[in-house]
């Protein structure tokens, strides 16, 4: 490789005492591009994990096919794209994903990137510190947290980048729900399948799906009354749906939230979308409206949709990164 990749410890102070009791003192991975010799300033790329998986395993090393840094770093020493920073921080939690939101079910993971590791960023590395030269990027709940984070604060990014993000919620989520139901209903219950599952893992595809939901309740319906610290869009005992908390979802989706969100929008200089034409969650069906919604809305916005399914879409990242890249305000 031709950059390299620096990992800091960093001890947060409001993940401190979360509900879930999940380490506040967390891995970020910073990549520096062979061009990064202290002097110049370059822009920044936040990367957000998908669902499961962490910053740890975006760096992961394969002897078979790098990995997404080392895909960026050959991008950048072939001068296919211009040299950036790229940042990976751990937002993991016990469920699996804090969805990259504020939660009092989870913690403050939104507040976390924003509030603590862009200063952190800025002040440990020679970044160029301006939204107009940062984005944010990420791949299935990684793609959610970055058009949320867009959404919620463009005071931080101009660019963001959305790989089959979550979206559309009536589509991509509610048929995981009566899969969920089943798992919780099997366990006993969502507390005892809440102390099961995170110990050993998900053992089949149903699982899986339990498991996303439950994150995804701590992140969308959050409940401080007992654990598991969610309310659940469902009746784990009949599979029935709970229209209330449904709602509390729905208000989450960034396609509901676009026309609330029209103003930060049109502050960013780039909106990537992509998705494959055979997601298995129907994840390019949401991102086919969002991408209709936000060009009816004269927003910046560049849809792709390729041959393939929902997962091994990491070599996406070769055709995005470029172009978010060229987006950004470049080195100085």
């Amino acid at each position: 490789m031709k950059g390299r990749v620096v990992r800091f410890r960093h001890e947060s102070r409001c993940l401190r005492d979360n509900p879930l009791g999940d380490p506040h003192e967390r891995a970020l991975y910073a990549y520096l591009p062979p061009e990064y010799d202290g002097t110049r300033r370059f822009p920044v790329v936040m990367m957000l994990a998908g669902f499961g998986a962490t910053n740890h395993s975006i760096v992961a090393w394969s002897p078979w096919k790098p990995n997404t840094v080392e895909l960026f770093d050959q991008l950048v020493a072939r001068g296919e794209s211009r040299p950036a920073i790229l940042a990976l921080p751990d937002c993991f939690n016990r469920w699996g994903g804090s969805q990259f939101l504020d939660s009092e079910g989870t913690g403050r993971y939104q507040t976390y990137l924003a509030d603590e590791i862009v200063p952190f960023l800025d002040a440990e590395l020679r970044t160029i510190p301006d939204r107009e030269a940062r984005a944010v990027v990420g791949r299935s709940s990684g793609g959610f947290g970055a058009l949320r984070l867009g959404m919620d604060r463009p005071d931080l990014v101009s660019v963001i980048g959305s790989h089959a993000g979550d979206a559309g919620f009536e589509v991509s989520m509610r048929p995981m729900l009566t899969a969920a139901a089943i798992e919780f209903d099997l366990a006993g219950g969502p507390a005892a399948f809440a102390e099961e599952v995170p110990v050993s893992g998900p053992r089949n595809a149903s699982q899986f799906d339990a498991i996303f939901v439950l994150a995804a309740a701590a992140a969308y319906s959050p409940s401080t009354e007992r654990f598991p610290f969610a309310d659940l869009p469902m009746n784990p005992a009949s599979g029935e749906l709970d229209e209330d908390v449904w709602r509390r979802w729905l208000a989450q989706d960034p396609l509901e939230r676009i026309e609330a969100s029209a103003a930060a929008l049109q502050k960013m200089s780039l909106i990537y979308i992509d998705a494959g034409n055979r997601d298995e969650h129907g994840l390019h069906f949401a991102a086919r409206v969002l991408n209709d919604a936000l060009l009816g809305r004269g927003l910046p916005v560049q849809y792709e949709e390729y041959e393939g399914g929902h997962r091994g879409t990491s070599w996406r990242y070769e055709v995005s990164l470029p172009k978010i890249v060229e987006a950004l305000r470049g080195s100085e």
